[in-house]
């Protein structure tokens, strides 16, 4: 039995080794009496068991006889005398700082503490342990401010790292320092901003302290790393605490580490302190922020706060070269609706459209022409964007075509307007279709035409009609909003107003056309040239076609008095008639928006106004004549009718509708009703077709010229299409559309100007 027993003490023994060596453990003193006590120190006590070869080091309370707590368990002499030494010199003043014995979880944080950290001072183990009384221990304080510690940490910056208030609260009442910084040249303030908790920094910033805008050898103040990490909260504290936003690093200021790394909320925080950082430009390329932004989001919002989309770098580059260079399409789609020069000259005498040929990027390059990029600028080395293009792009035919035929018809002619308002014999109709964000078909269009007669549309035309996003531009043009302006706009209108999911809610437009139409506009306000914008009347049945004015609708003879006969509350009068509200009556699209008042999108009616138009001239000159007033009538001369882009004609399987006696029958019905609904809605809206027949056979019959221009997408454009992709290929084929027509744009040109 003697034996058994003396095998599984050494079975235990032989486990104790191999195990945690460091466990603490509470263990009786009864269990020594036998070892061998080789040192004592105070209460730490260094044992010797003969027969199982290993040293107990021993920590006792002298409130206690009976129990100790066993520090650690060695089979080695020489490291446990080292190990013992170190545990008697260093735990003292947590023992005797302690009102209370330790307790074993305590102890075993210290053990670990000492021997994974063996250089630290005694300060950095209480903030570690978190032990707050043993910072008034005479020992303890007289580290405070020590740096022995691996990163030349002071026992503040560890407390800060941890994100421990209550220890950062006692060092600060030991006076700990704020102004030491580690090895790395960091403070505490660094520190406090990798802890993430905006607490500490409040209270470490309630006193001035160089600290906080001290630069780290890396070229970061506190400002500058919480900007890299992205930390919004972090940000907001030191800025209560009066951190600077001026001081240069490495990179730049804090805002350029902010936009860099893309933390939107960082720089939003520091913008609202001062806007004006916005023109602050990095130490190596003289860049301003802008240059720096890394996504559409980001750009969008500094352009916003006032960043100049055209400031230009030491290199001579814009924002729109460098977005253009780093294949960020979609900043560079920001940039340009935002006004980018296109033609701009960077770098080696390089423009956006060089750099978009030499990365052979076809959507860029798209999206620059379109934007009135020019192919046959020449850099430094004499090289156009055709000529780069030559070599790398996979698009050059295509490319070179367009943009050789548009500067040969974006010229203005040699034609000379020689009439004026008083000796013109014939009056000029522009009527614009409607189409959703595929107005901007319309856009292009509109500029091909100003830019070949080298004037302004609202001087070109005498009556302009339009029909929802067509009603929205005919009120722009008229109340002289330049094209290109126009162009750019809609780009941005369609992410301020297609939000979510259909219908969309009409605060946005309702916001966005209050302002660009101002508030309180009259239709009257501007009364040159005449406009007509049409809406649909949708509280009667059948709808009635209801157009709004700039001008006193024609009164007939022997017409009916409609405020007699008309059930319905009169409309509103043109002069009292508000513009923004006249344009959201007819851009209400069904299923899109809600209905403004009794109106609906005009479009459900007349989604190609010309004949509406045509037929509204003839009542006004026809008035004109019964009230005596035969001098101030004037023919139409010119009509010219502009699409807003025709889809690509595609097969239908099936619309028909029946009664399905099984499931495969169903399945047939539901898809045929679809494609019925999709069909009527389409035909009952359709501009072209019967619609373009008829008004160039009503315009033959009275000797008016008829110019339409609609272009043939090669894919189908929603109406709520807010991929800038899918609408820098809508205007491509425009473009393309444009110089196949060339000769009707020139014809057309020639009439505006001598008819």
């Amino acid at each position: 039995m003697q034996f058994f027993g003396r095998l599984v003490n050494t079975i235990n023994n032989v486990s104790n080794l191999f195990s945690n060596p460091y466990r603490v453990k509470e263990v009786p003193l009864a269990e020594y009496v036998a070892h061998t006590l080789l040192r004592e120190e105070n209460r730490v006590i260094l044992y010797k068991n003969k027969n199982a070869h290993y040293w107990d080091c021993l920590l006792v309370n002298p409130q206690s006889k009976l129990v100790a707590f066993r520090l650690f368990r060695l089979d080695n002499e020489t490291e446990a005398v080292e190990r013992f030494e170190q545990y008697a010199r260093r735990l003292r003043p947590f023992y005797e700082s302690s009102p209370q014995p330790l307790q074993l979880e305590v102890l075993q944080k210290l053990s670990d503490c000492f021997r994974n950290h063996p250089h630290w001072s005694l300060a950095h183990v209480a903030v570690e342990t978190e032990l707050l009384g043993s910072f008034r221990h005479n020992r303890i304080l007289s580290c405070v401010n020590s740096t022995e510690c691996e990163d030349g940490c002071t026992p503040l910056q560890l407390a800060c790292r941890k994100g421990n208030m209550e220890c950062l609260c006692e060092l600060v009442e030991c006076h700990a320092r704020l102004d030491v910084t580690d090895k790395n040249g960091e403070t505490v303030f660094h520190y406090a901003v990798r802890g993430s908790n905006p607490e500490i920094i409040k209270l470490l910033g309630k006193k001035p302290s160089v600290g906080l805008n001290h630069l780290s050898n890396q070229g970061q103040t506190p400002l500058h790393l919480a900007c890299q990490l992205g930390k919004e909260d972090v940000v907001l504290a030191l800025l209560k605490c009066h951190a600077k936003c001026n001081i240069m690093g490495t990179l730049g200021y804090p805002i350029h580490t902010a936009v860099k790394y893309s933390h939107k909320g960082c720089v939003r925080a520091l913008l609202e302190v001062d806007v004006n950082q916005v023109q602050f430009k990095d130490p190596h390329y003289g860049a301003a922020v802008l240059h720096w932004a890394k996504n559409a989001e980001m750009t969008r919002m500094l352009i916003e706060y006032g960043c100049d989309v055209n400031s230009v770098s030491k290199t001579a580059d814009m924002a729109l070269h460098i977005m253009v260079k780093r294949g960020r399409f979609d900043s560079a789609m920001v940039l340009l609706t935002h006004g980018a020069l296109a033609n701009a000259k960077g770098k080696d005498g390089n423009t956006p459209l060089h750099l978009a040929m030499k990365q052979d990027h076809l959507e860029t390059i798209k999206a620059l022409i379109v934007f009135g990029a020019d192919v046959e600028i020449s850099n430094e080395f004499g090289e156009t964007p055709g000529l780069v293009a030559a070599r790398t792009s996979k698009g050059y035919d295509s490319i070179i075509h367009i943009s050789t035929a548009l500067g040969h018809l974006l010229k203005t002619p040699d034609v000379v307007d020689s009439t004026s308002d008083a000796t013109r014999t014939y009056d000029r109709l522009l009527c614009l279709d409607g189409g959703g964000i595929r107005g901007l078909v319309l856009i292009q269009l509109l500029i091909a035409i100003e830019k070949a007669a080298g004037r302004p549309i609202r001087e070109l035309f005498d009556w302009i009609a339009g029909t929802s996003t067509g009603g929205i531009l005919a009120l722009a043009v008229v109340h002289g909003k330049p094209v290109d302006y126009l162009r750019c706009l809609y780009f941005r209108m369609k992410d301020e107003v297609f939000r979510g999911s259909r219908p969309y809610e009409s605060e946005p437009l309702d916001e966005f056309l209050k302002r660009e139409f101002g508030e309180h506009t009259k239709m009257t306000d501007v009364q040159k040239p005449k406009v007509i914008v049409t809406g649909t009347l949708c509280d009667r049945q059948p709808a009635e076609l209801h157009l709004f004015r700039n001008y006193k609708a024609p009164a007939m003879k022997n017409k009916p008095d409609v405020k007699t006969t008309d059930p319905f509350r009169p409309l509103t009068n043109p002069e009292d008639q508000l513009v923004w509200r006249a344009a959201r009556c007819s851009g209400a699209a069904p299923t899109y928006f809600r209905p403004i008042g009794r109106f609906l999108d005009g479009g459900l009616l007349a989604n190609n106004p010309t004949l509406d138009a045509m037929t509204e001239i003839h009542e006004y000159n026809k008035s004109l004549s019964q009230k005596g007033q035969s001098q101030k009538v004037r023919k139409l001369g010119v009509v010219v009718s502009l699409g807003t882009g025709r889809p690509p004609q595609v097969p239908v399987s099936s619309v028909d509708v029946f009664r399905p006696s099984n499931p495969w029958e169903l399945a047939k019905t539901v898809f045929g009703a679809k494609e019925l609904g999709k069909m009527v809605v389409d035909c009952c809206t359709d501009a072209d077709g019967p619609a373009v027949d008829r008004a160039r056979a009503w315009c033959e019959m009275t000797d008016t010229l008829y110019f339409r221009f609609s272009p043939l997408l090669h894919s189908d454009v929603m109406l709520d299409e807010v991929n800038d992709a899918i609408l820098v290929n809508a205007l491509w084929d425009t473009q393309l559309y444009i110089c196949q027509q060339q000769e009707q744009f020139k014809q057309l040109v020639q009439e505006l100007l001598t008819r």
